[in-house]
């Protein structure tokens, strides 16, 4: 089933200029368009609508150690709460934080990466308001996170 992730701009890359009224089509755990919510929601009738507010872009890569947290499932929760969906591995530096990554979906990398969302690739998004604070996280096809 596909789910279309609406916002009040959407980009593609966070240095690209936004479309506003955007929207992220998302099948299974990759992303199937972008464009006008107009357009796609055309073209994909039948789709799951979740809007936001807000911007809605790449996910981040968080590029530190991971927030403190009683387990190694809540310290990566911590980072998905902030719009990450990968944690640099000279970070995720024992055996407990990586199996929690990848129980998670959260990719592991040996440098920040930048982000583009374009058809086929890994549906990794973040929402965030105008104060900055993420709103919402698609990890792999997956909402993870949404502020409530």
């Amino acid at each position: 089933m596909e789910t279309i992730h609406a916002a009040d701009r959407v980009f593609t890359a966070w240095d690209a200029a936004p479309v506003e009224d955007g929207a992220v089509v998302v099948v299974r755990d990759r992303i199937g368009a972008v464009g006008p919510y107009e357009e796609l929601r055309e073209r994909f009738p039948r789709a799951r609508v979740r809007r936001w507010p807000g911007s809605l872009g790449p996910a981040r890569t968080h590029d530190g150690p991971l927030p403190d947290a009683d387990s190694p499932r809540e310290r990566v929760h911590a980072v998905l709460k902030r719009g990450a969906v990968a944690v640099l591995a000279a970070y995720a530096d024992s055996p407990a934080l990586r199996a929690a990554a990848e129980r998670n979906d959260v990719a592991v990398v040996a440098a920040a990466r930048a982000a583009r969302l374009t058809e086929s690739v890994r549906a990794d998004l973040a929402v965030f308001d105008a104060a900055g604070e993420c709103v919402a996280t698609v990890c792999a096809g997956r909402l993870v996170h949404r502020r409530r």
